[in-house]
């Protein structure tokens, strides 16, 4: 095979196709997935599992849910970091209402009930959820934030609308589609595609529809598309978290 050469991640693009440099099937979900809680209980489960292993980090970043959880730590793992090596846990808290709880766990009151022993937070949220997330950090004593700017400076990033739509947006409708294609999810897109009301829809919307269709499917592409794209093209919020913490 010919043609120009590019290595992003496990990734090989060869004149727009692309390959994974390891072995490629549709049925790979169970291996991208492993040591995350996934099914129908991950909404529920993951949760608690994270907080057990934060009660011991020094940095305890906050996310909404599994999906952004395995985005954070695949990118990590993309700069030659090591979370745990460092003490830093990714805690998905069930959406943005549970931020106000795992604030108030590791906020100014822990500090004090731990004898001065804090922990750094940080975290990752939807542009819908920015004013709970605020709310939540005010309310642990952590800072009154009035906008994206205000939550930077507190190590809390906004999404544009979520990390669906930050990653298509940086990988791009084409690159996408070829990952798709890739894992065997070609088909099943262009099914949705085809459907009434999708039909001659924008082409991001549908492919964040198609990703938003399956808990597995969203959890499998948080991996695929971190990977998939260009680091120097990674979405600011994912990126401006990890640089600060």
């Amino acid at each position: 095979m010919t043609g120009s050469v590019e290595r992003t991640g496990n990734w090989v693009a060869l004149t727009g196709a692309i390959v994974d440099s390891g072995s490629m099937r549709a049925d790979d979900g169970e291996d991208l997935l492993a040591g995350y809680v996934s099914g129908p209980a991950a909404a529920t489960a993951a949760t608690p599992a994270a907080l057990a292993r934060a009660e011991a980090a020094r940095t305890v970043v906050l996310v909404e849910g599994v999906s952004d959880q395995i985005a954070v730590e695949t990118l990590a793992g993309r700069r030659g970091r090591d979370l745990a090596a460092e003490s830093i846990v990714v805690v998905p808290a069930g959406g943005a209402h549970g931020f106000a709880r795992c604030l108030r766990r590791f906020g100014p009151e822990r500090t004090r009930e731990t004898s001065g022993v804090s922990v750094r937070l940080a975290g990752l949220c939807d542009a819908g959820e920015m004013h709970i997330v605020a709310r939540g950090l005010a309310a642990a004593g952590l800072g009154a934030p009035g906008s994206r700017a205000d939550l930077a400076r507190l190590g809390f990033f906004v999404c544009v609308e979520d990390l669906e739509d930050e990653l298509i947006r940086a990988a791009g409708a084409a690159l996408v589609t070829e990952v798709f294609a890739a894992h065997g999810d070609l088909g099943a897109f262009r099914t949705i595609q085809r459907q009434p009301a999708w039909r001659g829809r924008d082409e991001a919307a549908q492919l964040r529809r198609f990703l938003g269709a399956g808990a597995q499917r969203k959890l499998r592409y948080a991996r695929l598309l971190t990977e998939a794209i260009s680091l120097d093209l990674i979405p600011q919020p994912l990126a401006a978290l990890l640089a600060a913490i």
